[in-house]
């Protein structure tokens, strides 16, 4: 009489000695048929000498027999099945032996031999069957990582199981604790991998499953590098998407300059330069919002590799959220340098001039031209000293 233990390694099947421990083969069938060991995990595991299973709790104590189950408490434990005076023997890997909490004190739990002359099991344990077939799943079993108490790291459970041939009736009661499903596993907490999960986190999945994961790690990293530097605050925060960021830009490139071409796009809403804290000097790149990203997108499609002021600049969309925080909301805007076109241009403190939209010819062709009048005036000559004619006469004079 055999039953097919379906584990998450893979599939055991037992050979049950119905004859020589009959009440121990009917508690375990019967077991079976309510599917009481599915989901009930390989608790512990010691290399070499057994690997124990059988009770739903996972801690090796628990569990009922099927009599306990049908009428209570009172009736959880079965007597041994085996002659005191010659006991089987554990001589080999593959054998099924009762787990017990005691003499007669045997309920679900069961473990299986995984190495020779096990003696010290003889006369306390009822062997009742042996594996015929998976030896190299219960070696597998065997030689799973765990650790100091023998628990797998990574959980090793009974899925399912399979009654082959059951030769005994069904006690009165039976039916109605069959279940209409296999009831859920329970899922371990945290400290120990999931069966369901692969050993290769790789296995089954298409190259454009595996591109998008190492996508999707890479943005991770770069949140966290931005989280760490403080341009963000939140690692869910995402980055605005009618902002643009401009560089290579001309130190003499100004805010209002940037307004002034960028709005024949769509309304701009402000323009930053980013500028040296002491000395007040552009650093060559700064941002452009927009009311709205179809603006944005225009701007972008039309601006990149274009030139300003003998500067071929680059354009991109911004991947900073530094922007979108409330404290540079609350004064101009989100920008504290917007300028408009109508406004004037102060040139380190030399006199004005109003910037005009002919200040600045750009076309998104091969080749680009940016032209801008000279507004500072040719330089004055020194007025010539005056020469001396004494002195020329005195070098030319005799001695």
């Amino acid at each position: 009489m055999s039953v097919i233990l379906e584990t998450s390694l893979g599939d055991i099947e037992v050979e049950l000695y119905v004859d020589d421990a009959p009440k121990t083969c009917t508690n375990f069938l019967k077991l079976c048929k309510i599917k009481y060991f599915n989901g009930c995990l390989f608790h512990t595991v010691q290399k070499d000498f057994n690997i124990q299973t059988g009770d739903p709790d996972g801690s090796g104590r628990g569990g009922s027999s099927i009599w306990g189950m049908l009428f209570g408490e009172q009736a959880r434990f079965f007597d041994d099945e085996f002659d005191p005076k010659h006991p089987p023997l554990h001589d080999r890997p593959g054998l099924l032996s009762t787990g017990n909490l005691g003499p007669n004190k045997n309920t679900s739990t069961f473990f299986i031999t995984t190495g020779n002359n096990l003696r010290k099991f003889d006369g306390k344990h009822t062997v009742f069957g042996e594996v015929v077939e998976g030896l190299d799943i219960i070696q597998k079993i065997n030689e799973a990582y765990c650790d100091d108490e023998g628990h797998p790291y990574k959980v090793i459970r009974i899925r399912h199981t399979i009654v082959v041939e059951d030769p005994f009736e069904d006690p009165k009661g039976l039916i109605s604790l069959i279940p209409e499903r296999s009831p859920e596993p329970k899922r371990m907490l945290s400290g120990r991998l999931d069966d369901e999960e692969p050993d290769d986190p790789t296995e089954g999945k298409t190259a454009e499953e595996l591109d998008e994961e190492r996508a999707n790690y890479e943005a991770s990293i770069r949140t966290s590098i931005l989280m760490m530097v403080g341009d963000i605050k939140e690692g869910n925060k995402t980055p605005p998407e009618n902002v643009l960021f401009i560089r290579s830009l001309h130190p003499v490139t100004s805010e209002a300059d940037l307004d002034m071409i960028f709005s024949q796009f769509g309304n701009v809403v402000g323009c930053q330069i980013i500028r040296d804290p002491v000395t007040k000097d552009s650093l060559c790149y700064g941002f452009i919002e927009f009311a709205d990203r179809q603006s944005c997108e225009r701007a972008y499609l039309k601006m990149d590799n274009c030139i300003i002021d003998d500067r071929r600049v680059r354009v991109d969309f911004s991947q900073s959220t530094s922007r979108n925080s409330e404290e540079k909301n609350q004064q101009s805007g989100r920008y504290g340098h917007l300028t408009s076109r109508s406004q004037q241009l102060q040139i380190k403190g030399s006199s004005t001039r109003h910037v005009e939209e002919s200040d600045f010819l750009f076309d998104h062709s091969d080749h680009v031209h940016s032209e801008r009048p000279a507004s500072t005036p040719a330089p004055v000559s020194a007025p010539k000293r005056p020469r001396d004619e004494t002195r020329t006469e005195r070098r030319n004079s005799p001695p």
